[in-house]
């Protein structure tokens, strides 16, 4: 029979479960999903450091971490196939190291982070449709043997939020397509205003939004906004 401890901790297993399964089509931001991540895994094990890789073509992006590292989310990357998050994503299988994590031989040390001189690693993929979209990493300072419980909560975790994860990512991309051809359309207008009325070359044009941009220190879309919106003030006052 079961013991009471364990009755109790199927039922916080379970709970864990729910909520995930819960937010599933709540159609949150892709930034909001993966703190959401780190949350729920951080609350099943507790571990010294906890990231989350999300695939973006032939690459695995750091897109968030426990512990704050601003200069590597978004843009640290390692390639599918390369240390031992690349393996996973590549063999689409886990990996549980429970100490000398770094003596691996598929592990790759990025000098940058201090956890990859962490003991213990454990790393699970996340999946869409049996298609690998990202890795979860967990780390801690000193050897951890990961229990069956915690190794299949965490790959549930993983099969659980893969197709939101997914999706909320292909809406970002979405969402920053559309602002970029947004901004490449403002240039262009701002940029054709500045050849008439300045009779000057498409290239002298850009290279003025430029100028202007490095004085203002000020985006060049915003400066091709207030471009365009002083010729239309003055146009309207006419």
């Amino acid at each position: 029979m079961s013991s009471h401890a364990e009755i109790l901790q199927d039922a916080r297993d379970i709970d864990t479960l729910h909520e995930i399964g819960s937010r599933i089509a709540a159609a949150d931001s892709f930034s909001t999903i993966l703190q959401r991540v780190l949350d729920i895994v951080t609350d099943v094990v507790r571990c010294d450091s906890c990231f989350v890789f999300v695939r973006q073509d032939d690459q695995l992006i750091l897109r968030a971490s426990k512990i704050p590292h601003a200069d590597l989310v978004n843009r640290l990357g390692v390639a599918v196939g390369q240390g031992l998050t690349g393996w996973v994503a590549e063999h689409c299988e886990t990996v549980a190291i429970p100490a000398h994590a770094a003596v691996d031989p598929r592990f790759k040390i990025f000098h940058d982070l201090p956890e990859d001189s962490f003991e213990a690693f454990l790393s699970v993929p996340i999946l869409c449709r049996g298609r690998v979209v990202g890795v979860i990493n967990l780390q801690h300072r000193q050897p951890h043997h990961h229990t069956k419980r915690e190794i299949r909560l965490i790959s549930t975790i993983g099969f659980l939020v893969g197709a939101e994860l997914e999706l909320a990512r292909m809406e970002t991309e979405k969402a920053q397509m559309a602002r970029q051809l947004e901004d490449r359309k403002l240039m262009e207008r701002a940029k054709g205003l500045l050849q008439r009325q300045m009779n000057l070359s498409e290239e002298e044009a850009y290279l003025t939004l430029k100028k202007y941009s490095r004085q203002k220190r000020k985006s060049v879309r915003e400066i091709a906004e207030a471009i365009l919106l002083t010729d239309e003030l003055n146009r309207t006052a006419r």
